[in-house]
This record gives structure tokens, sequence and C-alpha cells, in this order.
């Protein structure tokens, strides 16, 4: 897998302040996408173990108390993606038990295979569906069209 960018501090990308991931790969390739150069799966950076660490390590900082982990892109849930985010998340959750876990993927839940699935197990949000151009709202909190949906997955 590879990545496009990583914020330690990332205060728009779900509540609180945060470390976000924008992962490479999207299949959907939205009308209107903010975000098209993490459409191609080889583009940016290698996602390795020095990059797992950080994240780790940026979650368990004492200095800025981060609520959690964003995961955006592209789209974690691209199928190339899901090994990779499912043994990051499932670190993180091991490593970092009171950090709560956020996803935007163009999927819809309801039609997510058994692999991408998996992973729901261990976050706590998935913010699911394509942008849609003609939908897009700047008041949503959290989503960029009125069509996307946000699931609270643990409460």
């Amino acid at each position: 897998m590879n990545y496009q960018q990583y914020f330690p501090l990332d205060v728009v990308n779900g509540p609180g302040t945060r470390c976000t991931l924008f992962v490479s790969g999207c299949e959907h390739q939205c009308r209107g996408c903010y975000n098209q150069s993490t459409w191609n799966p080889c583009s940016g950076h290698e996602f390795d173990r020095d990059m797992v660490a950080q994240i780790i390590s940026d979650l368990k900082d004492t200095r800025v108390k981060r609520r959690g982990l964003s995961l955006s892109g592209g789209d974690p849930l691209f199928p190339a993606n899901v090994p990779a985010v499912l043994a990051l998340v499932k670190l993180v959750k091991r490593e970092c038990p009171d950090k709560d876990i956020w996803l935007w993927s163009g999927y819809l839940l309801e039609e997510l295979s058994a692999e991408q699935s998996k992973i729901l197990d261990y976050i706590d949000v998935l913010v699911d569906g394509k942008f849609e151009h003609q939908l897009a709202d700047p008041s949503l909190q959290f989503r960029g069209s009125s069509n996307q949906v946000i699931h609270h997955l643990k409460q």
C-alpha cells in the first residue's frame, strides 16, 4: 500500500485532535473529488514499518493528546489496501485502545466484501458513500455530500 499524506496533528478529519493518513488508491474517481492525487494506488510513498511506528508514536504522544486516527484517501477499503489497513487498525487498537478510529470510504457499508468487512471490527466510525458533486454541502460535518452516511459502529 502507498499513502499520499500523513498529518500527525489534524483537527478537520474527525472529532478532536487526530492523526490522519490519506492512503493511495481509489476506483470510484468521484467527479469533484478534492483529493484526485490519491486515485492512483502507486502514487505517493510506500506505507512501511517506519510509517506505522510513527503513527503509533504520535497516538501515544502525551505532549499533544490525540483522540484517534482518521483514515481517508483515496480509499482505505480499496481492495489492494485492505491487508495493510487491517493490520494497521488491529495494531492501533492493541497499542492504543483508548483511541478511536474513523474511516472514510466510497464503498457502502452493505456492499462491503468479506475482506473489507473485517476492518469494521476495529474501527469506531465508518463514513460511507461516494462523494456526489451534485449533493455537495460544505455545511455538513465530516462528510462532503449529503448521500454519505456516518455509521457509529461502537457506542
